[in-house]
């Protein structure tokens, strides 16, 4: 079995007729010259050591170094060989929160934006695990499947945004359950799920009950809380320009503020952690450590 890289280099074997024909054309013309100049045995007699087969020499060493740099630009490679490269991780999925109340900018320069840097961070800081991502807010939905691409992950965390999702609120337990489906292997012994939110959930009963279906499965679920507790409006813009705050049905300016109950009870339900995802080095630390810790499966 045989392999070319760069067939397109071939093309260059044309230069070799182009040379001989030159170098054709020069002898001719030099044959010419010289039988103008003096006949030739007297040329013999005032240049001895003239040689006619050095420069046909010189034609076929230029010819062979030329074929031989377009082989190498070719790049033709033979044979095969089969080589089994072993890689260990864990399965890890976050699920992010794209309802409206990340817009706020309690956090600079807003929940969401802070929540989607904090995993690019952690996915730099990954070798050989294997990732997914969902988004949610009043339903949860798949945007990246289990894989080893972090390229293809950070593309699709940058795509994420708060007008994806027509219906707003803030299911945790959708974006629990759908998790619980990325893990299709069997085998994997640890299995982990990343919550970024800022903890307000619409449905408080049903997010505990899909942690503890989740903990049955022998997935682990860490919270991270984005957001401060004092709150902020939700700022509504047009153009990058603050038109007005989200208002109630009362017309009173929303304040939204994170909810670490809620975040610490989904971590404690599957004998986690919570932590403060405002403190991106912090997180970094304590991931780094616990996945060092966890048992990894090979693949």
């Amino acid at each position: 079995m045989y392999q070319l890289d760069e067939t397109v280099y071939f093309y260059a074997f044309a230069l070799l007729p182009i040379l001989w024909v030159g170098y054709l054309w020069v002898s001719n013309w030099k044959k010419k010259t010289q039988a103008t100049f003096s006949s030739s045995p007297l040329l013999d007699v005032l240049s001895p050591n003239r040689s006619r087969f050095k420069p046909f020499l010189k034609l076929i060493i230029v010819s062979l170094g030329l074929s031989c740099f377009i082989i190498a630009l070719v790049n033709p490679k033979i044979g095969t060989q089969l080589e089994t490269v072993k890689r260990e991780g864990v399965d890890i999925v976050f699920a992010i929160d794209v309802s409206k109340s990340m817009l706020a900018e309690d956090i600079a320069p807003n929940r969401l934006e802070k929540a989607k840097r904090l995993v690019s961070a952690l996915l730099n800081d990954l070798a050989s695990d294997r990732v997914g991502i969902i988004a949610y807010a009043a339903q949860a939905v798949p945007q990246l499947p289990i894989t080893t691409d972090y390229s293809a992950a950070k593309m699709f965390l940058q795509a994420l945004n708060t007008d994806m999702l027509s219906s707003q609120g803030t299911a945790i337990d959708a974006a629990i359950d759908l998790a619980a489906t990325f893990f299709d292997d069997e085998e994997q012994t640890n299995r982990v799920v990343f919550i970024l939110s800022d903890g307000e959930d619409h449905s408080e009963e049903g997010t505990i009950d899909a942690a503890q279906r989740a903990n049955a499965l022998g997935i682990k679920i860490f919270t991270l809380g984005v957001g401060s507790e004092k709150g902020s409006p939700i700022p509504i813009k047009r153009n990058g320009v603050v038109e007005r705050y989200k208002k109630d049905e009362n017309d009173e300016v929303v304040i939204t503020k994170r909810n670490a109950t809620v975040l610490e009870s989904i971590a404690s339900s599957t004998d986690a952690a919570y932590l403060d995802g405002n403190d991106t080095q912090a997180v970094l630390s304590f991931v780094r450590e616990e996945l060092k810790q966890m048992e990894k499966k090979e693949f």
